[in-house]
């Protein structure tokens, strides 16, 4: 358990932040498997967009949201 003041305050800034950083993950991973059920173009944008923001709050990589929307796109391709 943390003593020092700030420490505490950590403890309690991570653990805001980690509600965050689970709801978006879980929004990109939803919106993914959405587009995978019924791959449409129709619900290509909002699968990229959760990838973008997830990307973008740093729960997941440049290149593992390129390579997720690629992905994407070519199951489009291939239907």
């Amino acid at each position: 358990m943390a003593i020092i003041k700030s420490a505490k305050k950590a403890i309690r800034s991570s653990a805001r932040k980690r509600v965050f950083n689970l709801r978006r993950q879980k929004a990109m991973r939803e919106a993914i498997k959405a587009f995978i059920k019924a791959p449409s173009a129709k619900l290509l944008p909002s699968a990229y967009q959760a990838i973008d923001k997830a990307m973008k709050t740093g729960i997941i990589k440049k290149n593992n949201a390129a390579r997720k929307k690629a992905r994407l796109a070519k199951m489009i391709k291939a239907k």
